[in-house]
């Protein structure tokens, strides 16, 4: 070996040792992904509230929920006497409470036989809407702090101001005959709604507007800690049924082989396979050459192209690509059919095209306000495409 190679090798291998030692020394990135998984310690992760709870209710179980809330309650239900044999209160934390009617509909039922349903998010199941009397009301053109209060004056003292990550949503009409306010949120110099109480049969349904609050973030900066508990003292202090459910989908993730990868023995034999069938592909192609197929140009028309394309999109899971450029095509839609601009989805937005395109207000209001949150939202996934499709192609046909 030369003199001037094994300069150049020494000069390689310092390179590669000082881009190990800047990468090992380098602060990984803070994630700021919304995640409000109890099992995540990152600023949007609810590993602390989660932690606490057995602290704010001594009494208490903290049982995690990995299913529907249908298939964990309807376990407890005996058909006998029709009634619960467990009792206590049903926590939810979350961006969007993705509840289907079903399991919606079981909630109802165990608050009604004197439990307690408490959920935080910024949008809530269409069957709580229509059984709770209530709207809600996205505040787009606000940005800034807001202040979260209590109407009980014995907790005026836990209000707080948080500033990162904050909803604009807030309950917009109420049901006041049967339903307590609670809390108040104020945006600018604005108060609105957005916690309260609603009776139901024996028991309670409080439903709370913004989620962050319980966030990693901001239950461990400065005291904010006491609004938490302040809203947790609405709770009994009986048996928490904590729902991850949908935390732990996205930890498993979409991949068909997510059982196989789990299991290490599985695992191994997995890959242990592909290996084989690579060496077997790379020394076999030097002997035998493929049979070359005769593949048929394909037919470019515009409809096969389309759902070719679609497809194509949709098998590979790329969900946020295909939500884009439906987004993107219905937004061009608008502006050539009813000569609106779409650069600012609000409110008089929706309202200027539901008189243009002679279609109830609130049906409008909601496909927009769906499209704002997708397009806000980091990772969407196949139920967001399927809820949007068919808002989408709803319009069209009505």
């Amino acid at each position: 070996m030369s003199k001037t190679l094994k300069i150049y090798l020494s000069l390689l291998l310092l390179l590669f040792i000082a881009i190990i030692a800047v990468e090992f020394s380098t602060p990984p990135p803070i994630n700021w992904t919304k995640t409000f998984n109890e099992t995540h310690k990152i600023p949007y992760g609810t590993f602390v509230y989660h932690d606490q709870l057995t602290t704010l209710f001594p009494n208490s179980k903290v049982r995690d929920i990995k299913v529907s809330p249908y298939e964990y309650f309807d376990d407890y239900y005996s058909w006998a006497d029709s009634s619960y044999l467990t009792t206590g209160t049903y926590i939810l934390i979350d961006q969007q409470a993705n509840i289907d009617n079903t399991s919606a509909q079981e909630l109802l039922d165990f608050a009604s036989h004197g439990n307690d349903i408490f959920i935080s998010s910024n949008y809530f199941p269409p069957k709580f809407q229509d059984s709770l009397h209530f709207h809600l009301h996205n505040n787009y053109n606000f940005k800034g702090k807001a202040e979260l209060s209590f109407t009980n004056p014995r907790l005026l003292n836990d209000s707080i101001t948080i500033e990162k990550g904050i909803s604009n949503i807030y309950f917009s009409e109420i049901d006041t005959l049967n339903t307590t306010v609670l809390g108040y949120q104020k945006l600018a110099d604005s108060a609105y709604v957005n916690f309260i109480k609603v009776p139901w049969g024996d028991g309670a349904i409080l439903l709370h507007m913004q989620p962050i609050a319980f966030t990693n973030y901001h239950l461990l900066k400065k005291s904010n800690a006491k609004y938490a508990a302040g809203v947790m003292s609405y709770l009994s202090d009986d048996s928490i049924y904590f729902d991850s459910r949908n935390k732990s989908v996205r930890e498993l993730g979409d991949s068909p082989l997510r059982f196989v990868l789990n299991n290490p023995p599985l695992r191994w034999a997995w890959y242990l396979a592909l290996i084989t069938t690579l060496l077997f592909m790379i020394f076999n192609a030097k002997r035998k050459q493929r049979i070359i197929k005769i593949i048929e140009p394909v037919r470019n028309t515009t409809v096969e192209f389309t759902k070719t394309i679609g497809n194509l999109y949709y098998e590979t899971k790329d969900h946020d690509n295909l939500i884009e450029k439906k987004i993107t095509y219905f937004l061009e839609y608008i502006r050539r059919v009813y000569f609106l601009d779409t650069q600012y989805l609000d409110e008089k937005f929706s309202k200027n095209l539901a008189q243009k395109s002679g279609k109830e207000f609130q049906d409008v209001k909601k496909l927009i306000n769906q499209i704002v949150f997708l397009k806000s939202k980091t990772s969407c996934n196949e139920d967001d495409l399927l809820r949007l499709n068919s808002a989408i192609e709803d319009f069209y046909k009505h």
